[in-house]
């Protein structure tokens, strides 16, 4: 089980980590600036994922990751604010639109207002009342000009809506795309934060010390290739139904794979791992890697331990993923203990298998796993 962190201890090499940063990082992209310096760093990280075998190399590439992460967000702070600009100038545009087109709205009414008080104006009216021949074609002529007027006053109501409609238009596309940014910094901000701290607790777990280091990687990787060993040369012992009683919590595998009494329950749909969360029922458990209590399943099955129940390492990429090379820093179960009974019970039905494995060479690993059907396996690592 994976000993909870000292909180003060923890806080203090944040801290530390935090403000010497940017004098850690690799110099190998200071002489470029702007995309260039990220798109450097961006290929410096994606290359060194490839080469890290010792704890320096760990925590060189944590460091280029976080410096780049930093980067990300100072391009994205910038976006922000340009974005915003540009929203700010559109709401300023639009308002003056939107007067415009009141405006000149009411000029079109009342003109056309005005033009049904007249009486029909025709050639054979305007000959009657006109003083002259000079006169008749003064008179056209203000009639054609006062319909060019309006119709270009119209025209102008036209284009003035049709340009309002077009600017309030971007405005949504802008604000749209000022949410995308707004959450997008969070999530790299989250993600420099998650970077800080896995740091710490590496250099916590290893004490600095490159052996401690190695050892931890292969106390990883033993417990991997003992799962694997178990699927070839498990002993069958029978169907159970859920809720059935299949072994008790504990240590099996320590030193050598195992750092406490836990269960770390594990998951393989056609020999790839899958998230242990999607086929547990939703209950309030303790997270102690999120200091906290949430809400984690989203399936039918029972789960294996009884209340309450404390999550000591969930799936995916945690603070202490690291270790786990072979799957590509993905813890690849749940590890959980309870405070109510070491019993663990299957959650579903299915055909019930026992195997015990050589795991680092110094002990034995004892595993039992559930074959449910159709490619489904569940596995229970550490029992007694």
């Amino acid at each position: 089980m994976v000993k909870k962190i000292t909180t003060v201890v923890l806080f203090l090499i944040v801290f530390i980590l935090f403000f010497s940063l940017q004098n850690i990082y690799s110099a190998e992209c200071d002489d470029k600036t702007g995309n260039d310096r990220i798109n450097c760093l961006d290929t410096l990280v994606k290359s060194g994922e490839q080469k890290v075998n010792s704890l320096e190399s760990e925590k060189q590439l944590l460091d280029n990751k976080a410096y780049l992460t930093g980067l990300q967000i100072e391009e994205t702070e910038n976006k922000i604010e340009s974005t915003q600009k540009e929203l700010d100038i559109l709401s300023t545009r639009i308002e003056g639109l939107d007067q415009s087109l009141d405006y000149l709205s009411k000029q079109l009414i009342q003109r056309i207002i005005e033009g049904y008080k007249k009486k029909p104006l025709t050639v054979f009216s305007l000959l009657l009342d006109s003083r002259g021949a000079s006169d008749f074609l003064n008179q056209v002529k203000y009639l054609k000009t006062a319909q060019n007027n309006n119709q270009k006053l119209l025209y102008t109501v036209q284009e003035t809506k049709t340009n309002y409609e077009e600017q309030k238009k971007i405005r949504e596309e802008k604000k749209a795309e000022l949410d995308q940014l707004e959450k997008q910094l969070i999530s790299q901000k989250d993600q420099l934060d998650y970077l800080i701290a896995q740091k710490a607790v590496i250099i916590k777990d290893t004490q600095n010390d490159n052996v401690r280091y190695k050892q931890l990687l292969q106390q990883a990787l033993a417990e991997y290739q003992a799962v694997k060993q178990a699927i070839a040369t498990g002993s069958k012992i029978g169907p159970v139904k859920k809720g059935d009683p299949i072994a008790l919590v504990g240590n099996s595998g320590y030193p050598g794979c195992s750092t406490g009494a836990h269960l770390h329950f594990e998951i393989q749909q056609n020999n790839s791992w899958a998230n242990p969360e999607n086929y547990l029922s939703s209950k309030s458990v303790d997270d102690e890697q999120n200091s906290g209590t949430n809400n984690i399943g989203g399936g039918s099955w029972d789960w294996p331990l009884s209340d309450p129940i404390i999550v000591t390492q969930r799936y995916g990429t945690t603070p202490w993923s690291w270790r786990y090379k072979y799957s590509g820093g993905i813890h690849t179960g749940v590890d959980m203990v309870s405070n109510g009974s070491a019993v663990i019970r299957a959650p579903s039905d299915g055909t019930l298998y026992s195997s015990s494995q050589s795991c680092g060479g110094s002990s034995n690993i004892n595993i039992k796993y559930i074959d449910h059907g159709n490619g489904l396996i569940s596995y229970y690592l550490h029992v007694q």
